[in-house]
């Protein structure tokens, strides 16, 4: 059904139950539809403040021989109807009173009071040491009006391509920051007496408690109009009490399913071939591993969207659930109200699924979980918190134990950062020879498969610091670790070697050919896709 569809219906509604109500009532109802355009105004009967606060708009005025036709809703005082008709009667008028609805009286108000339309200035990003910008943008924010701060912030984070915002309380301000590109950056310092307006804002729209002592977790979704297009925004919420008040987190994903593609991850060809080798099999599990806002979602859903096809059921299990994939059925979790994944999965197995996404993996009743869905014919996803592929292995060991059965569960470990991208107009350097002997080290044990840099005659690239670019970066690349999980590694599960640790499976596996993170930042910075300074911040 189309939007103008939509609103037709939603309208008629109104218009039925306002006039079920007039009969109720006993007063005359009008359906203003089609003349709350273009019926003439009547200046100087009521004046505005009373229109607000009361709900009564004038219809008509009249004179000796016509009535003074009014228009009322159902929250109209009774004590004002009873008022306004002494008045005019007092002075020989008659007035006639019509029950209109909410869609009229609203409409009629438009005309009678227009809403000022403010254009305030999209928000710059300050270079390091830029104060006059901060100083700006701050000064915008603070004049931007009560009921439109907290929109406005989230219209500009959304335009910056930010993927969070971070409202913070200070002594004697509120600082705003947001999180682009992987970087948090000051935005803005707002007044103290703002911070009630926009946590009231946060609150009543992600379901939250102001008054909590306690974190609470929340979700908004918000339609955001730009250049004649609409998208939807989902925004995981995160708040914390603090000395100062509640500081609040809010996660941004813009949503767009046909984005959720191997395709887009920009993966090299030896890595995209490791996936759609592995989830090209009905059994198994993949594990992402990762911190916080490295991308381990993003790539989940781009595997599941792959497998998104009308002859594989796919069910996931996921707290909060991030991004709405048609085709796919989706479970929420909700872990702070005693839910627990373990309990799901073994719930949704009974409906025979081909692929199980569960949000995370946190304890070992849910990784055992996992591990038998996976050993009897299932796809299993799932993210895991771990800094690289050995140490996912090695802890997944911990919760499940060493046994045979479950060798050949675990098909595929990937870890995955997010480095900035250089922009175009990158500047390419000599590298001293410090840098060169510390590239040549880390990339000294590559495995053969990879084609190998010349390593004595090598460049790098630095960033450009531009108008247009602040930073000299624009968006943000994969960088992974792949563990294909075969014999040499499988032997650690299967309890044939004793001295488990990650150091000792990260050798097993880097003998079986894996490329390690650090060995994939330094390449993509070799290729000039980023810097050196990046993969060091990063990984």
């Amino acid at each position: 059904m189309d939007e103008d569809r939509i609103q037709q219906n939603r309208r008629e509604q109104d218009e039925k139950s306002t006039q079920e109500r007039a009969a109720i009532l006993g007063v005359q109802y009008f359906d203003a539809r089609g003349v709350e355009q273009s019926l003439p105004l009547v200046e100087g009967t009521v004046d505005v403040e009373t229109m607000h606060r009361s709900r009564i708009v004038p219809l008509t005025a009249g004179n000796e021989a016509e009535a003074w036709r009014f228009g009322i809703t159902t929250q109209t005082p009774q004590s004002l109807i009873r008022d306004l008709t002494k008045e005019y009667n007092d002075q020989g008028k008659s007035i006639q009173l019509f029950l209109i609805s909410n869609s009229s009286y609203r409409i009629f108000m438009d005309r009678y009071d227009p809403p000022t339309t403010a254009i305030y200035d999209d928000i710059k990003i300050a270079k390091e040491g830029d104060s006059d910008t901060m100083s700006q943008v701050s000064q915008t924010l603070n004049s931007v009006s009560s009921d439109e701060v907290f929109d406005y912030l989230i219209d500009q984070a959304d335009r910056l391509g930010a993927s969070d915002i971070h409202i913070e309380n200070q002594r004697t301000h509120i600082r705003i920051r947001m999180r682009i590109d992987g970087t948090l950056h000051p935005v803005a310092d707002l007044d103290s007496d703002r911070y009630r307006v926009i946590l009231g804002a946060l609150a009543s729209r992600a379901n939250l408690s102001t008054a909590s002592t306690e974190p609470q977790s929340g979700h908004i979704q918000k339609e955001i109009n730009r250049d004649g297009a609409t998208h939807l925004l989902n925004m995981r919420v995160e708040t914390v009490p603090t000395m100062y008040g509640q500081d609040a987190v809010l996660r941004l994903f813009n949503f767009d399913q046909s984005m959720l593609s191997l395709d887009f991850l920009g993966l090299g060809t030896a890595e995209r071939a490791e996936i759609d080798e592995v989830v090209s099999h009905p059994r198994g599990m993949v594990l992402m591993v990762g911190p916080t806002g490295s991308g381990k979602s993003t790539t989940l859903y781009s595997i599941i969207n792959a497998l998104n096809t009308s002859d594989v059921k796919i069910i996931t299990l996921e707290d909060p659930i991030e991004y709405g994939i048609a085709g796919i059925s989706q479970i929420p979790i909700n872990t702070t109200d005693g839910q627990s994944f373990a309990d799901g999965l073994r719930s949704i197995l009974r409906l025979d699924p081909d692929v199980v996404m569960v949000g995370e993996i946190r304890d070992a009743d849910t990784a055992k979980s996992a591990i038998q869905a996976s050993i009897t014919g299932h796809l299993v996803l799932s993210s895991f918190h771990a800094n690289n592929t050995s140490a996912a292995f090695s802890r997944m060991i911990d919760l499940i134990g060493v046994n045979p059965i479950f060798s050949s569960a675990i098909r595929l470990v990937i870890a995955q950062r997010l480095v900035r991208k250089l922009d175009d107009n990158k500047e390419e350097y000599e590298p001293d020879e410090a840098t060169k002997s510390w590239v040549r080290d880390v990339l000294k044990d590559l495995p053969s498969h990879i084609e190998k840099p010349d390593l004595d005659n090598f460049k790098l690239w630095r960033p450009v610091i531009s108008e247009s670019s602040p930073f000299g970066y624009n968006g943000r690349i994969v960088v992974m670790e792949q563990m294909v999980v075969g014999e040499a590694v499988q032997k650690f599960i299967r309890g044939d070697i004793k001295d488990i640790n990650t150091d000792v499976i990260e050798k097993a596996a880097r003998e079986a050919g894996m490329v390690t993170l650090l060995e994939r930042g330094v390449l993509a910075a070799l290729r000039g896709e980023t810097t050196l300074e990046e993969i060091n911040r990063v990984i």
